[in-house]
Order: C-alpha cells, then sequence, then structure tokens
C-alpha cells in the first residue's frame, strides 16, 4: 500500500471516527432534552393517573387512565363539580397513608359553603343537589359543615363506597395535584371526563 492510499484510508478512520463521536453526542443531547422536557410538563402541566378502586364510579372505573392537567389551578382554585387530584391531607397521613399516595374525588363544597346530608340527599348551602354522576344516592346522613377558607369537601361519585371528606375532613387547597380531565384507557371508554 503506498503512502498516499495509507494517508487516505486514516483520513477516511478519522472522519468516520469523528462523525461516530458527534452522532453519540447529538443523540445524547436529544436525550437529555427529552427527559427534561418530559419532567417539565409532567411536573408543571399534565401527568398521568390511573385509578385503583371504585370510589368514583360511575364516573371513573378502576383500572381507568386519565391524564391530569395542572396548568388551569395556577389561575384559579378548583370549581365545584370539578374532579381533583390531591395528596391526602394531614388526617390520612395520620392514618398511614402516604404522602404520595394520590387521591381522586369531586369537588362538592369550596371555601364558605355549608354541606349536610339528610334522607339520601346532599345539601349544598342548603339547596339540595341535583347529581346525575353518581352511582347511588348516600345511605348516611351528615349534619352541617362549612367549608374553612383555603379548603374543599370533596366525595367520590360512589357515595357509599368512598373514603372522603365525611370521614376526615377537608382538603386543603395547596395539596391539589391537577384536574382529571381526559380518559385515555380503556380504548372503548377514551374521551374527555
Amino acid at each position: 500500500m503506498s503512502s498516499q492510499e495509507n494517508d487516505k484510508k486514516q483520513t477516511t478512520e478519522t472522519n468516520l471516527s469523528a462523525g461516530v463521536r458527534s452522532g453519540l453526542r447529538e443523540n445524547f443531547s436529544l436525550i437529555v432534552i427529552a427527559l427534561l422536557l418530559a419532567f417539565l410538563i409532567r411536573t408543571f402541566v399534565a401527568e398521568p393517573r390511573y385509578i385503583p378502586s371504585d370510589s368514583m364510579v360511575p364516573t371513573l372505573l378502576t383500572g381507568d387512565r386519565l391524564v391530569v392537567e395542572k396548568v388551569s389551578y395556577y389561575f384559579h382554585t378548583p370549581k365545584f363539580g370539578e374532579i381533583i387530584v390531591f395528596q391526602p391531607p394531614e388526617e390520612l397521613k395520620n392514618r398511614g397513608y402516604q404522602k404520595n399516595q394520590a387521591f381522586i374525588k369531586r369537588v362538592i363544597g369550596e371555601p364558605g359553603n355549608v354541606i349536610s346530608i339528610n334522607a339520601g340527599q346532599v345539601y349544598l348551602d342548603d339547596k339540595s343537589l341535583q347529581e346525575d354522576y353518581i352511582a347511588e344516592p348516600p345511605n348516611q346522613p351528615f349534619l352541617p359543615v362549612k367549608v374553612p377558607p383555603d379548603n374543599l369537601f370533596v366525595m367520590g361519585d360512589n357515595r357509599n363506597d368512598s373514603n372522603d371528606s365525611r370521614y376526615w375532613g377537608f382538603v386543603p387547597q395547596k395539596n391539589v395535584i391537577g384536574r382529571a380531565i381526559f380518559r385515555f384507557w380503556p380504548l372503548s371508554r377514551i374521551g374527555f371526563i
């Protein structure tokens, strides 16, 4: 092999090696950017959640997978009727629940509202609620309580099989993670909530 051919071969190998290194750097950079974007979106915009219990039947079934959006609560507090995901309040932590064990319930009372249950009917500020989304009417009375500032009163749609504000109190608004907006699994029930 001539000296010229040898130099040409070494130049080709050097260029190939530089190209591989450049490609690896570019792929690594893309992976880092993708992971960073995924982290930022999950932390501040939206995240997937899994429904582990029957407490929200018939609206949500065990095994449903949802998108929980977080952006709207940067601009306003949760409103009546919204389905929220939240970290357990102190009373639930005192009962052994972990901070990362998220709950999902429907907002029934906002700060200042009075909630009560009588004869299977939920009352909000002494007006009976028309609740076409529940599994069945609640079977236990609940004495009137006023929702304190910066808190929410929440209930599951499966009123007689839900561990909710009737049993452990209010949800501090600071515990709210986001609002359930879209079911993406199972495919037969895909759609907005």
